[in-house]
C-alpha cells in the first residue's frame, strides 16, 4: 500500500523537481562565480594533491582539509558509483551517463557554494566541537519560524535518508555481495559491521577522520587499477563505448523505446537522480564534512570540494560506466532491457537485478574473480559511506535534540545497519531515495538566498 505511494512521489521528484533544482542551482553558481569549477580547478588539485598525506595530524577540533575531503568522498563514493551507474544505464540507456556528467559539471559549482557556506556558518559547540552543515546556513538565510521549519525539515530528512535507511541500503549491498563472492552469510557480515562501526562511532570525529583518510585513497586506487586493466583488455571497444554514450544521450528512444520526448526525459532524469546519489552535490550532505576543515578561508575548502565531485563522477563513476559498456556492449547490439549480446546471455538474472558491475568485471576477469573484485571494492565503498553518513546524521541529531540524544541515535543506526544485512526490500530503497531527494529542496532554497554570502564571504576568514 505504501510502496506505490512512495514510488509515485519519487517519480515526480526525480522527473521534475530534482532535475530543475539541480540544474538551476548549478547553472546559477556557475555563472555567478564565473565558472569557478574551471577557473579554480588547478588550485583545487594543488590543494588536494600538493600536500597529500595518509597520516594527517590529530587536530584539537575539526579536521585537516584533506581529512574533510576524504570524509566527503567517503560519502560520495559508495554504492551510487557501482549500482547507481548500472541503474542509470539500464533505465535511461548509456546516454544517461552523459547527463550525469552535465549534472556533475554544474554540481561542482554547487558544491563550492555548499562548502563555503558550511565554513561561514559553522558554530563551535560544547568542548569546542565544530558543528556545521545546511541547518546552520538555512537558519542564517531565513530567520524566525520559517527558517527553523526548513532546517528541521532538512534535519529529519537527512537523519532518515542517510543515518537510518541509507546505512541499511549500504550494509545490504555489503552483505549480499560478500555472500555471493565468498559464501559468508549476510548476518555474519552484519555482526562484523556493527562491531567495527560501533568502535569508530565511539571514537568520534577524530577516529572517523583517521579511518577515512586511509580508506579513501586505497579504495579508489584499487578500483581504478582494476577498471583500467579491464579497459586495456577491451581497448578495441573503448572508442565505440565513448561514442555510444554521446550517441544515445541525444537519441535515447533507440534504446529506451517510445517517443523522443519521453525517452530524453527518462535519460535526463535518470542522469540527475543517479548523479545526485553519486556525487551528492546539491543534496546538502557533504557540507557537514567540509565544515570540519581547518582552513584559512572558506574559498580554500570550496575548491577542494570541487575536486571531490570530479573524482567521484568524472573518474570513479565514469570508469565503472566505461567498464560496463565496453564489456556488455558489442557493435552488433545491446543487451536485455536495452542490451543484447552473446557475451552476457547467461547473465540475464544478474542484469535484471542491476548488478551490472559484477557481470562486467566477470566478463574480463572471469565470473569468480569478477565477483570477488566488485565485492571487495563495494565493501570499502559502502563501509566508508556508512561512516560518513552516520556522522552527517549525528550532527543533525545534535541540532534537533542535543548531545545527550547521540547515544540513542547511534544504537538505532547500528540496528539499521544489522537489519540491512538480513533483508532489504523495495520500500526501504524507495524511502531512502525519497528522503534523499527531499533534502535537496530546503538546501537549494538556502543556496539561492545566500548567493551574496558565497560570493563576498569566500575569501574572508573561516568561523
Amino acid at each position: 500500500m505504501l510502496l506505490p505511494i512512495v514510488q509515485t512521489i519519487n517519480a515526480y521528484l526525480s522527473d521534475y523537481v530534482l532535475v530543475i533544482l539541480l540544474i538551476l542551482v548549478g547553472l546559477w553558481y556557475t555563472i555567478r562565480t564565473g565558472f569557478i569549477q574551471i577557473r579554480c580547478f588547478g588550485e583545487g588539485l594543488r590543494s588536494v594533491f600538493g600536500n597529500l598525506s595518509l597520516n594527517g595530524k590529530k587536530h584539537e577540533k575539526g579536521m585537516s582539509s584533506f581529512q574533510a575531503l576524504a570524509t566527503a568522498i567517503a560519502a560520495q563514493v559508495g554504492t551510487g558509483n557501482i549500482v547507481g551507474a548500472s541503474g542509470a544505464i539500464l533505465t535511461g540507456g548509456p546516454g544517461a551517463i552523459f547527463w550525469m556528467w552535465v549534472i556533475a559539471f554544474f554540481g561542482m559549482a554547487t558544491i563550492y557554494a555548499e562548502a563555503v557556506l558550511a565554513q561561514k556558518t559553522r558554530v563551535h559547540s560544547r568542548k569546542n566541537h565544530i558543528q556545521g552543515g545546511p541547518v546552520y546556513y538555512i537558519t542564517t538565510a531565513f530567520k524566525g519560524a520559517f527558517g527553523r521549519f526548513l532546517a528541521g525539515f532538512f534535519a529529519v530528512a537527512i537523519i532518515l535518508a542517510l543515518g537510518f535507511f541509507g546505512c541499511m541500503v549500504q550494509s545490504n549491498s555489503i552483505g549480499s555481495t560478500m555472500q555471493t563472492a565468498f559464501g559468508i552469510p549476510s548476518w555474519v557480515m552484519g555482526i562484523i559491521l556493527v562491531v567495527v562501526c560501533a568502535i569508530i562511532f565511539i571514537g568520534g570525529m577524530e577516529r572517523l577522520a583517521y579511518v577515512t583518510e586511509k580508506i579513501v585513497p586505497i579504495m579508489a586506487g584499487v578500483f581504478l587499477a582494476g577498471g583500467l586493466i579491464v579497459l586495456i583488455m577491451r581497448i578495441k571497444y573503448v572508442p565505440y563505448t565513448i561514442a555510444t554514450i554521446f550517441k544515445y544521450a541525444f537519441k535515447p528512444q533507440a534504446i529506451i523505446g517510445g517517443g523522443f520526448g519521453m525517452a530524453i526525459k527518462t535519460a535526463i532524469s535518470q542522469g540527475a537522480k543517479r548523479g545526485l546519489f553519486s556525487n551528492e552535490a546539491g543534496m546538502g550532505s557533504t557540507p557537514h564534512a567540509h565544515a570540519q576543515a581547518n582552513v584559512k578561508t572558506p574559498h580554500e575548502q570550496g575548491v577542494v570540494a570541487i575536486i571531490g565531485v570530479f573524482i567521484d563522477t568524472f573518474v570513479v563513476l565514469t570508469l565503472n560506466a566505461l567498464v560496463i559498456i565496453s564489456t556488455l556492449y558489442t557493435p552488433g547490439g545491446i543487451l536485455a532491457n536495452g542490451f543484447t549480446g552473446s557475451e552476457v546471455n547467461a547473465a540475464g538474472e544478474t542484469i535484471a537485478k542491476t548488478n551490472l558491475a559484477q557481470t562486467a568485471f566477470g566478463v574480463a576477469f572471469g565470473t569468480t574473480f569478477g565477483n570477488i573484485f566488485v565485492a571487495v571494492c563495494l565493501l570499502f565503498f559502502a563501509f566508508s559511506t556508512v561512516l560518513s553518513w552516520n556522522m552527517f546524521g549525528r550532527i543533525n541529531v545534535i541540532y534537533l535534540f542535543g548531545h545527550k540524544s547521540v547515544i540513542v541515535y547511534q544504537i538505532i543506526s547500528l540496528v539499521f545497519i544489522f537489519l540491512g544485512t538480513l533483508a532489504s526490500n523495495d520500500l526501504v530503497w524507495e524511502l531512502s531515495d525519497m528522503f534523499n531527494q527531499l533534502m535537496v529542496i530546503p538546501n537549494s532554497i538556502a543556496l539561492f538566498a545566500l548567493t551574496g554570502l558565497v560570493l563576498h564571504g569566500a575569501h574572508t576568514p573561516s568561523n
